[in-house]
């Protein structure tokens, strides 16, 4: 079904040579001073990096999960993205590179996002860092077998926590599961309930 009229917007946007370029340049981290979490997405799609927000899709979970878990006092907009910082909460990718599905990505570009969020982790110094997407994030820190939750080793000073994609093309974790996995990265985070 999706969004009347987006597949000629998306063909309009890949055809112009400097509108592809700014797509494909990924979208800058939403980040700030004493943030309780780190979400860190896989990469932007295309309609992210279309619109230069994180988690545009109109079918992406996050935002109703964010409210879900309790760290926000509503469903945002991904428009309202600016707002998350001051309430402890940042967005970054592992790749930021834009693409029409995760898929496209290398495993070497993965594992290089690793790093970098690695670095990210010790600069911005949040309380967690949680990846959302199982195997980017098995790619990404080599370790094949780890499962969702808290993870026993920590990046730089930041508690580590692997939760799956929240996009809705993931079938296998449904809104009740998500929520509940939300809710305790909330208590663990020890942020204030907003919702």
């Amino acid at each position: 079904m999706g969004i009347p009229g987006l597949a000629p917007r998306l063909r309009d946007t890949m055809s112009d040579p400097a509108r592809r370029r700014k797509v494909e340049l990924g979208i800058p981290d939403l980040v700030g001073p004493d943030l309780r979490v780190l979400f860190c997405g896989i990469n932007p799609g295309q309609r992210s990096g279309e619109l230069g927000l994180h988690f545009a899709r109109a079918g992406n979970r996050f935002w109703k999960l964010l409210h879900a878990g309790g760290f926000t006092d509503h469903v945002f907009a991904p428009s309202e993205q600016a707002a998350l910082p001051a309430l402890g909460i940042g967005i970054t990718n592992l790749v930021e590179r834009v693409t029409v599905a995760a898929s496209e990505l290398a495993g070497a570009e993965l594992r290089a996002g690793g790093l970098r969020l690695e670095a990210k982790a010790k600069d911005l110094r949040p309380h967690i860092v949680a990846v959302l997407g199982i195997g980017a994030y098995r790619t990404a820190f080599r370790r094949p077998a780890a499962e969702v939750g808290e993870q026993e080793e920590r990046l730089a000073a930041s508690r580590l926590w692997l939760l799956p994609n929240p996009s809705g093309l993931q079938a296998r974790y449904q809104m009740p599961e998500m929520t509940a996995l939300y809710r305790s990265l909330h208590r663990a985070a020890g942020a204030p309930d907003k919702g």
